[in-house]
Protein backbone atom coordinates (compact mmCIF):
# COMPACT_ATOMS: atom_id res chain seq x y z
CA UNK A 1 0.00 0.00 0.00
CA UNK A 2 1.43 3.50 -0.65
CA UNK A 3 2.52 5.75 1.52
CA UNK A 4 -0.20 8.25 0.83
CA UNK A 5 -3.36 5.54 1.05
CA UNK A 6 -2.24 5.05 4.71
CA UNK A 7 -2.09 8.12 5.64
CA UNK A 8 -5.47 8.90 3.57
CA UNK A 9 -6.48 6.08 6.06
CA UNK A 10 -5.10 7.08 9.25
CA UNK A 11 -6.45 10.55 8.65
CA UNK A 12 -10.17 9.15 7.91
CA UNK A 13 -9.81 7.28 11.01
CA UNK A 14 -8.90 10.35 13.14
CA UNK A 15 -12.39 12.00 11.82
CA UNK A 16 -14.37 9.49 13.57
CA UNK A 17 -14.11 11.51 16.99
CA UNK A 18 -16.52 14.46 15.23
CA UNK A 19 -19.54 12.35 15.63
CA UNK A 20 -20.58 13.00 18.92
CA UNK A 21 -21.36 16.53 18.18
CA UNK A 22 -25.27 15.66 17.53
CA UNK A 23 -25.87 13.79 20.32
CA UNK A 24 -28.83 14.62 22.58
CA UNK A 25 -27.84 16.06 26.21
CA UNK A 26 -28.88 13.61 28.36
CA UNK A 27 -26.46 11.50 26.38
CA UNK A 28 -23.45 13.65 26.90
CA UNK A 29 -23.50 12.92 30.44
CA UNK A 30 -23.21 8.96 29.72
CA UNK A 31 -19.80 7.35 30.59
CA UNK A 32 -19.57 5.59 27.22
CA UNK A 33 -21.43 6.71 24.12
CA UNK A 34 -22.68 4.99 21.16
CA UNK A 35 -19.08 5.85 19.56
CA UNK A 36 -17.03 4.70 22.13
CA UNK A 37 -16.45 1.12 20.97
CA UNK A 38 -15.73 3.14 17.20
CA UNK A 39 -13.50 5.24 18.45
CA UNK A 40 -11.24 2.25 20.16
CA UNK A 41 -11.05 0.60 16.93
CA UNK A 42 -10.18 3.79 15.19
CA UNK A 43 -7.42 3.78 17.87
CA UNK A 44 -6.05 0.47 17.51
CA UNK A 45 -6.59 0.89 13.93
CA UNK A 46 -4.30 4.21 13.91
CA UNK A 47 -1.91 2.11 16.11
CA UNK A 48 -1.89 -0.83 13.87
CA UNK A 49 -1.24 1.34 10.60
CA UNK A 50 1.81 3.39 12.31
CA UNK A 51 3.40 0.16 13.12
CA UNK A 52 3.35 -1.24 9.85
CA UNK A 53 3.90 2.22 8.06
CA UNK A 54 7.57 2.76 10.01
CA UNK A 55 7.88 -1.24 10.02
CA UNK A 56 7.97 -1.27 13.91
CA UNK A 57 6.59 -5.13 13.44
CA UNK A 58 9.61 -6.45 11.44
CA UNK A 59 12.48 -7.64 12.93
CA UNK A 60 16.04 -7.64 11.30
CA UNK A 61 16.11 -11.72 12.68
CA UNK A 62 13.06 -13.00 10.92
CA UNK A 63 13.26 -14.16 7.28
CA UNK A 64 11.30 -11.78 4.90
CA UNK A 65 8.42 -13.61 4.01
CA UNK A 66 6.52 -13.33 0.72
CA UNK A 67 5.11 -10.39 -0.41
CA UNK A 68 2.53 -9.43 -3.57
CA UNK A 69 3.74 -10.07 -6.75
CA UNK A 70 2.40 -7.42 -9.21
CA UNK A 71 3.61 -9.35 -12.07
CA UNK A 72 1.63 -12.34 -10.85
CA UNK A 73 -1.68 -10.33 -9.77
CA UNK A 74 -3.74 -12.56 -12.06
CA UNK A 75 -2.86 -15.66 -10.00
CA UNK A 76 -4.31 -13.83 -6.76
CA UNK A 77 -8.06 -14.61 -6.17
CA UNK A 78 -9.28 -10.62 -7.44
CA UNK A 79 -12.42 -11.95 -8.43
CA UNK A 80 -13.08 -13.41 -5.47
CA UNK A 81 -12.21 -10.27 -3.23
CA UNK A 82 -14.34 -8.22 -6.10
CA UNK A 83 -17.46 -10.49 -5.27
CA UNK A 84 -16.96 -9.96 -1.69
CA UNK A 85 -17.14 -6.36 -1.50
CA UNK A 86 -19.92 -6.22 -4.10
CA UNK A 87 -21.94 -8.50 -1.94
CA UNK A 88 -20.85 -5.99 1.21
CA UNK A 89 -22.08 -3.56 -1.01
CA UNK A 90 -25.65 -5.57 -1.70
CA UNK A 91 -25.81 -6.26 1.65
CA UNK A 92 -25.66 -2.67 3.55
CA UNK A 93 -28.86 -1.64 1.63
CA UNK A 94 -30.53 -4.77 2.07
CA UNK A 95 -30.95 -4.82 5.98
CA UNK A 96 -34.30 -2.74 6.28
CA UNK A 97 -36.41 -4.05 3.59
CA UNK A 98 -35.32 -7.56 3.84
CA UNK A 99 -34.47 -7.63 7.95
CA UNK A 100 -31.37 -8.26 9.41
CA UNK A 101 -31.48 -11.76 9.93
CA UNK A 102 -32.75 -13.07 6.71
CA UNK A 103 -30.33 -10.43 5.17
CA UNK A 104 -27.35 -11.82 7.32
CA UNK A 105 -27.83 -15.34 6.77
CA UNK A 106 -28.07 -14.88 3.32
CA UNK A 107 -24.75 -12.61 3.35
CA UNK A 108 -23.08 -15.33 5.38
CA UNK A 109 -24.52 -18.09 2.82
CA UNK A 110 -23.43 -16.44 0.16
CA UNK A 111 -19.94 -15.29 1.78
CA UNK A 112 -19.23 -19.27 3.14
CA UNK A 113 -19.93 -19.98 -0.59
CA UNK A 114 -17.88 -17.32 -2.38
CA UNK A 115 -14.82 -18.50 -0.06
CA UNK A 116 -15.03 -22.29 -1.02
CA UNK A 117 -17.03 -24.06 1.53
CA UNK A 118 -19.59 -26.57 0.02
CA UNK A 119 -20.70 -28.27 2.98
CA UNK A 120 -24.34 -26.70 2.48
CA UNK A 121 -25.29 -27.97 6.09
CA UNK A 122 -22.46 -26.11 8.11
CA UNK A 123 -23.23 -23.29 5.99
CA UNK A 124 -26.96 -22.93 7.00
CA UNK A 125 -26.59 -23.90 10.87
CA UNK A 126 -23.25 -21.24 11.26
CA UNK A 127 -25.07 -18.31 9.27
CA UNK A 128 -28.37 -18.84 10.97
CA UNK A 129 -26.70 -19.10 14.30
CA UNK A 130 -24.48 -16.02 13.88
CA UNK A 131 -27.64 -13.89 12.47
CA UNK A 132 -29.67 -14.97 15.77
CA UNK A 133 -26.82 -14.20 18.06
CA UNK A 134 -25.87 -10.98 16.36
CA UNK A 135 -29.35 -9.85 16.56
CA UNK A 136 -29.63 -10.97 20.27
CA UNK A 137 -26.71 -9.80 21.24
CA UNK A 138 -27.44 -6.18 19.19
CA UNK A 139 -31.52 -6.50 20.40
CA UNK A 140 -31.48 -7.30 23.91
CA UNK A 141 -28.20 -6.94 25.41
CA UNK A 142 -27.49 -3.66 24.35
CA UNK A 143 -30.83 -2.42 23.67
CA UNK A 144 -30.48 -0.99 20.48
CA UNK A 145 -33.27 -1.44 18.55
CA UNK A 146 -32.59 -3.82 15.79
CA UNK A 147 -35.29 -5.26 13.02
CA UNK A 148 -34.94 -8.95 12.92
CA UNK A 149 -37.50 -9.09 9.80
CA UNK A 150 -38.35 -8.02 6.63
CA UNK A 151 -39.92 -4.30 6.85
CA UNK A 152 -43.07 -5.64 5.14
CA UNK A 153 -44.17 -7.97 7.96
CA UNK A 154 -42.78 -4.83 10.54
CA UNK A 155 -45.45 -2.45 8.77
CA UNK A 156 -43.07 0.38 8.14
Amino acid sequence: MPLSSKLFAQSTAIQLFNMDGALPPFMRQNPIWPSTFPKILSIAGILISLTILFNIEKSSQTAKTAEINYRRLTEYKIGQALLLVGLMVVYAPALRPVGFLLSTSLFLLIGFTLLGERRWWMILVVSLISAGFVWYLVDRVLGIYLSPWPSLFMGS
